[in-house]
């Protein structure tokens, strides 16, 4: 819940000092996860989402503003590609660092490890122990194939 406190006194803050793109971006941020408190509360939750949770969401949105920001390049939109990256930029605030290759890589190697794994059958496994520790700091589309290339 501390993930969420921050991004509410950020909100204020933004209010405050009438900084309108911020205030949108960090506008779309609580709604993403107001829309996921719901859903919990569907699931009888009637806590928020964890942090965890906030951190999966804020990873989604920065890699959705960068295919979108990609998308508009592509098309010649450079100013609707500048404005999807300063919202990458304000998101990104609120993430944790990302790993770099090394750090990933010895990530893998502690998961494999810690949980035995032996063939691919065990990747999911893997996988959901990375998740647990290290959401939000790796992109888990190029761990899925890192650590199938580990197993086979």
């Amino acid at each position: 819940m501390v993930l969420r406190t921050r991004i509410t006194d950020a909100l204020k803050q933004a209010m405050r000092d009438k900084d309108a793109a911020r205030l949108s971006t960090l506008r779309l941020i609580n709604a993403a996860i107001k829309d996921k408190d719901i859903a919990a509360r569907a699931t009888g939750t009637d806590e928020g989402v964890p942090d965890s949770e906030v951190l999966a969401i804020l990873g989604k949105m920065a890699k959705q503003r960068l295919e979108s920001a990609r998308a508009y390049e592509e098309g010649g939109r450079l100013d609707l590609a500048e404005r999807e990256r300063s919202e990458i930029v304000i998101i990104e605030e609120y993430l944790p660092r990302q790993l770099n290759e090394e750090e990933t890589a010895a990530a893998v190697e502690a998961a494999i490890s810690e949980i035995g794994a032996e063939s691919i059958r065990d990747m999911g496994k893997v996988i959901g122990a990375l998740k647990g520790k290290y959401t939000g700091q790796m992109d888990f589309g190029k761990v899925g194939p890192m650590v199938k290339d580990r197993l086979s």
